[in-house]
């Protein structure tokens, strides 16, 4: 897999019937092959920003490029098999089973209608085992719990095998040991080639697994660009508006209010 750039350019964004723009002239590089942390309080834009990237969202003026290329000029098709979410909250309106719901994963490689080929049935299932769900293959979506859910929607986005991997909020309903699982997953997918993305208002998950670093607040960023050079006391300070101070245990940075 080869590694990807993101580049958000002047880009100015609010949503219809709000009178206060998420952005105004944000700009961002998002290096090839990172883990880069989007940190910040409630309402900085976190979510917002992941939807610009995946195409959900168009901005009223500025670029988005993949690759070097422009957004928009990708089909729908091709941002597909390009770019996976892993939404904080995420609306099934169809009673599918898990392993159906993991399908949907392979959808940007089949034709109208075309039903799943045994390839994909097997990337499906590769994909349920990897966050440790195979045996709920079968289950309805509704019976699953709030964590359990999570790790299959994981599983559907790793399915797609996207080159970019966008991540809202990826913890939020886990438990201890399937956040661990979830994080190993993610610095395999950045292993494999994949460029990273994700959000999260928790500091002590950014020391630990990124390797880049956007901190943003109120639609701006007050600061991005390697973890050891962004996340200091002095930068968390300015973003959460409160003292804070970073402390490093055994390679890994924590933080203290």
């Amino acid at each position: 897999m080869t590694p990807i750039s993101i580049t958000l350019s002047d880009i100015h964004f609010r949503y219809d019937g709000r009178e206060v723009a998420v952005f105004e002239g944000l700009s961002l590089e998002i290096p090839p092959g990172s883990i880069t942390a989007i940190l910040g309080p409630n309402g900085a834009g976190k979510s917002t920003l992941l939807y610009l990237i995946l195409g959900l969202l168009a901005p009223a003026q500025g670029k988005v490029l993949l690759a070097q290329r422009p957004q928009h000029s990708y089909s729908r098709r091709e941002l597909g098999q390009l770019v996976g979410l892993v939404a904080q909250e995420e609306v099934i309106p169809f009673n599918f089973t898990v392993q159906e719901y993991v399908l949907l994963g392979r959808a940007p490689y089949l034709n109208l209608l075309e039903a799943p080929r045994p390839q994909d049935l097997e990337i499906a299932h590769h994909a349920l085992a990897r966050v440790g769900a195979a045996d709920m293959a079968s289950r309805p979506l509704q019976t699953l719990s709030g964590g359990e859910r999570q790790l299959v929607v994981l599983a559907r986005a790793l399915a797609q095998e996207p080159r970019v991997l966008l991540l809202d909020e990826p913890t939020a309903h886990l438990d201890l040991g399937n956040k661990g699982r979830v994080l190993e997953l993610v610095r395999q997918q950045a292993e494999a080639g994949a460029t990273v993305i994700f959000t999260t208002h928790e500091p002590d998950l950014v020391g630990t697994l990124a390797d880049n670093v956007v901190l943003m607040r109120a639609g701006q960023a007050l600061a991005a660009g390697p973890l050891d050079e962004v996340f200091t006391g002095e930068n968390l300070s300015r973003t959460y508006n409160v003292p804070v101070h970073v402390l490093q245990v055994e390679g890994k940075r924590f933080i203290v209010t």
